[in-house]
């Protein structure tokens, strides 16, 4: 296995790992945070990003379609003004 993957030895960096892991449990028990807790405050800040960017979404399209409604018919009429003209 490749050390600078792991930035050093396997067995040590596992070890390391442990021993990081069981003081953050302690830590974040005496803080009555489980493991429950997080995942579902990971999923409802999923939801609120997702929700965000369609609201977005949603609010540039009216904007852009406030604007289409008189930006595309004068475009039309112009087009269809300048092929008549040039038939002339």
């Amino acid at each position: 296995m490749n050390r600078e993957f792991f930035g050093g030895r396997p067995t040590s960096v596992l070890i390391r790992l442990i021993v990081i892991s069981f003081i953050l449990g302690i830590v974040l028990s005496a803080l009555n945070i489980s493991p429950l807790n997080i995942v579902n405050e990971v999923y409802r800040l999923i939801l609120r990003i997702y929700s965000l960017g369609f609201e977005s979404i949603e609010w540039l399209f009216g904007y852009f379609l406030l604007g289409a409604v008189i930006v595309f018919p004068i475009w039309i009429i112009v087009r269809l003004m300048r092929v008549g003209m040039r038939r002339s």
